[in-house]
């Protein structure tokens, strides 16, 4: 009770802070709009007026103001020094004070930092090549030294063959360069690791309300921008084509930029200068003096024309640059595998598995050494079975019904766990670790068990150490095989990482499962699920109808002519229409209402303490004993149905339902589908289908548990994971002899119902009895009854009918899902029955009967999922 009275005022608590929210976000961008900051030039910095250019280097036509400094003698030497991201040049300032007293040093803040403009269209080191173009036309600079500091390093390797003749050197300055050397070494799985980034720092600087406090900073969205936007799989091609003098400097510490970047930017250009030192990435900040020392010498070097071009190069040089790149001899080092080791293990929260099969695959190529791949699994492994351990022991059973927690674990498993932890001990641990689907369950109970978490915590590392080390070693030797047999593979990462994740999740979903007679058995289910059509999914199974009505609507010129062909039920019975008023309109016609078990609608309107009132009063006056039905007064293929045992299940449910609820007296007896038609002109209608439904079961032998007779049953096995959710409580129990064990509650074959054909069953006496009912129903020529009678000779004689509901134009010719059907029959049976419709709707309208909007069915179908989804949430 208390429940209900809360929720309204959560709700309204909730949208109160979702309004603050937006207030302070909007006022937060007002702000920010009206404290621009002032437009003052510093010092010595000029502005060149540049055309913007597009991601394809296409000038769209919009001007680009780009901020410059332009120091030192005229008529000397020109150095043109770029700078990193996310810093605005003045690294390189530092450089120039250094150098401008013999040399003429331009420097300059890029589009999307500093003093320019910092709206621009592209951001990649290819179109900052390109301003840098305009710019040295604008300068007329004849002959320029290019220096390029970080990210600086993609902008010069792009401007070069730009300038052509006009270039005089190449300096790399700590620069990235070849993409297999930065992050991940893969285009794709950098550009996503950026994307990434771009999107939370937009989150960050667009939906946080900080009114002005993170402008300004590094770690802009111009920088992420820079980042996202650049390509450098071209620069290896521009390295391998320089022929002026180059020079790299490079700190052997460097932590974003790694040093084997260096040695292969030396290796592929052959005549370059290496000048490696026993500093970082920051010495250009720190110690500029002894940078511009070494820039000074090879510059000096140049002019004076002792520098080597790619003509002085020996052979040697020459064929040791046209080796392939070998992966394998430059791991990741520093920085850079301090991030990805995080990053892998961040991402074992997410899937362990595919992390584990991700680092073995990075194993394979090279990039990671298997010491810190596996490492770094197991740390977030460990970490996530811990935080696991602790939801359960300090949030208890409410962690369940929080995020991210209940998308991971069900109440069901949860349960199950902890009966099987208190059952059989510690050894469930190591049992879980190993059993798909267990460990989060098991966890999270034994912690809410009260289990010892010293013991439990030696007993967490103990198994993700077994597990996480051979799963990624297993990955890592599939890659390796896969790239050692597919030359194409060598050279392509994401396809070599691609058909190594394929393989990994073939052994952990197939060779894995085939270990254990638990796990074959599924795979059992799963490869029967797939041969036999009845259990395919709908949308499958109805392809090739939707080509039939597409056929049958251009015979009928009407596309929704099938939709007339129930007149008296809303829309033809298509999807929404209301069960109470289909029984209403049934019962209140003799001979009717024998047939229909007492029923009483509840809508959503009458509020949940009503609609408990309502239900206990319906129950009192019909004298109605438990079982008893609850379903949605709008839904199909038994979706949201409960069969409430209770009085506290019932009542929960009735709470928590946000939809319009109907309940119904439970009928007991044999369950059929009885598909009626009859044509407008016709005095008598026909049966065209009858199916009888079974609820699956079991028989107990006094030895193995409820679960491993699901398993084993040739039939149950193939709906073993919806069966095993339905008894999660009793999966441990073992039957008696002979005792039956009844799996399913509800004759829906969505919900494990076996359909079998009883067409044979379609008598003179039942026709005759099914008519006669249907004619009672004013507007009612095409559906199905779902009936329930005291045995298959009492239907045969249409004696003691009870009617559960009426399906439309919609429901099925079940009796195709009986196994010995083909998927070939059934597809004929269900051609033949929409044939019929057409013709039943098209008499319908000859007669004045309306008939909806393709728009209009659409608009009722994305009402009934959003009802559904709403009853689900609820």
């Amino acid at each position: 009770m208390s429940g209900e009275t809360d929720r309204p005022a959560r709700r309204h608590w909730k949208r109160w802070v979702l309004g603050l929210y937006v207030v302070l976000l909007l006022a937060s961008h007002l702000v920010r709009a009206l404290d621009a900051p002032a437009d003052e030039v510093p010092t010595g910095l000029v502005f060149a007026e540049l055309e913007e250019v597009d991601a394809d280097g296409a000038r769209t036509g919009r001007t680009v103001r780009m901020a410059y400094r332009d120091s030192g003698p005229r008529d000397a030497p020109v150095v043109i020094g770029v700078h990193g991201s996310p810093s605005g040049g003045e690294e390189l300032g530092r450089i120039a004070g250094e150098l401008d007293d013999d040399y003429r040093v331009v420097w300059m803040h890029l589009p999307g930092f500093g003093r320019s403009t910092r709206d621009v269209a592209d951001y990649s080191v290819r179109s900052h090549a390109l301003y840098l173009e305009q710019l040295v036309d604008q300068l007329a600079i004849e002959r320029a030294h290019l220096v390029g500091f970080s990210m600086g390093g993609g902008v010069v390797l792009e401007l070069a063959p730009l300038l052509g003749e006009r270039t005089a050197s190449v300096t790399l300055l700590s620069a990235i360069g070849v993409q297999e050397l930065e992050w991940l070494g893969d285009y794709t799985l950098n550009h996503g690791v950026h994307g990434m980034q771009l999107a939370a720092l937009w989150c960050v600087y667009e939906l946080v309300p900080h009114f002005g406090a993170f402008d300004g900073g590094m770690l802009s969205i111009e920088y992420a921008r820079n980042f996202y936007d650049t390509d450098q799989r071209p620069l290896r091609q521009r390295l391998e084509e320089l022929t002026v003098p180059m020079l790299v400097i490079h700190g052997r510490s460097d932590p974003l930029v790694p040093f084997d970047a260096a040695l292969e930017h030396h290796r592929i250009v052959p005549h370059s200068r290496l000048f490696a030192f026993d500093g970082d990435h920051f010495a250009t900040f720190t110690e500029p003096a002894f940078v511009a020392a070494a820039l000074r010498e090879f510059l000096d070097d140049v002019e004076a024309k002792a520098a080597p071009t790619r003509a002085d190069a020996t052979p040697e040089q020459l064929a040791r640059a046209a080796e392939p790149f070998d992966p394998s001899g430059a791991p990741v080092v520093g920085f850079a595998l301090i991030a990805i080791c995080v990053m892998l293990a961040l991402a074992t929260l997410v899937s362990e598995d595919l992390t584990c099969i991700l680092a073995g695959a990075l194993v394979a190529q090279g990039r990671l050494d298997f010491l810190p791949a596996a490492a770094a699994c197991f740390v977030g492994i460990y970490v996530g079975d811990l935080l696991l351990f602790l939801s359960g022991r300090y949030l208890g059973s409410k962690a369940l019904t929080r995020r991210p927690l209940r998308w991971l674990v069900s109440a069901e498993r949860t349960e199950r766990a902890a009966e099987w932890l208190e059952r059989r001990g510690l050894a469930v641990i190591f049992l879980s670790r190993f059993t798909p689907g267990m460990r989060l369950p098991t966890y999270f109970a034994s912690g809410a068990l009260g289990a010892n978490a010293k013991r439990f915590a030696l007993y967490f590392a103990v198994a993700a150490g077994i597990w996480t080390p051979g799963l990624v070693w297993l990955a890592s030797v599939l890659g390796t095989r896969i790239l050692e047999g597919l030359e194409v593979v060598q050279d392509n990462f994401v396809l070599g990482l691609g058909l190594t994740l394929l393989a990994g999740l073939f052994v952990v979903k197939f060779l894995v499962p085939l270990l254990s007679w638990q796990g074959r058995r599924r795979l059992v289910g799963r490869w029967r699920r797939t041969v036999r059509w009845e259990f395919w999914p709908a949308w499958l199974v109805y392809v090739p109808v939707v080509l039939w009505l597409l056929v049958l609507a251009l015979k009928h010129r009407s596309a929704t002519a099938w939709c007339a062909s129930n007149p008296g039920i809303e829309g033809g019975g298509v999807v929404g229409e209301s069960k109470a008023r289909i029984l209403a309109d049934l019962a209140s016609r003799a001979p009717a209402t024998e047939v229909v078990p007492p029923w009483i609608a509840l809508p959503a309107s009458l509020g949940p303490d009503e609609r408990v009132r309502r239900f206990d009063a319906f129950r009192d006056t019909e004298g109605l004993d438990w079982p008893v039905v609850l379903k949605p007064d709008a839904g199909q293929r038994g979706s949201g149905v409960l069969i409430a045992r209770d009085e506290a299940a019932a009542h929960a449910y009735l709470r928590e339902s946000e939809t319009d609820l109907l309940a119904q007296a439970f009928a007991a007896g044999v369950e059929f589908g009885v598909f009626y038609a009859r044509r407008p002109d016709a005095p008598h209608g026909e049966i065209i289908s009858i199916t009888q439904k079974q609820l699956a079961t079991v028989t107990g032998d006094g030895v193995h548990t409820l679960e491993h007779l699901i398993l084993a049953d040739e039939r149950a096995v193939c709906l073993a994971d919806y069966y095993a959710h339905k008894n999660h409580e009793r999966l441990d129990d073992v039957p008696a002899q002979g005792e039956v064990v009844v799996l399913g509650d509800l004759g829906t074959h969505a919900r494990g119902a076996i359909f079998l054909d009883a067409c044979e069953l379609a008598t003179t006496e039942l026709t005759e009895r099914i008519d006669a009912v249907s004619h009672c129903f004013d507007g009612f020529y095409f559906g199905r009854y779902d009936l329930v009678a005291p045995s298959r000779e009492a239907l045969a004689r249409g004696d003691g009918l009870r009617v559960i509901e009426v399906n439309g134009v919609t429901s099925e010719s079940t009796h195709v899902y009986d196994p010995k059907h083909s998927a070939l029959a059934g597809l004929r049976t269900f051609c033949a029955q929409w044939s019929l419709a057409f013709e039943i709707g098209a008499a319908n309208l000859r007669r004045g009967a309306k008939t909806p909007s393709l728009f209009g069915l659409a608009s009722e179908w994305l009402r009934y999922r959003r009802g559904q989804s709403e009853h689900k949430g609820g």
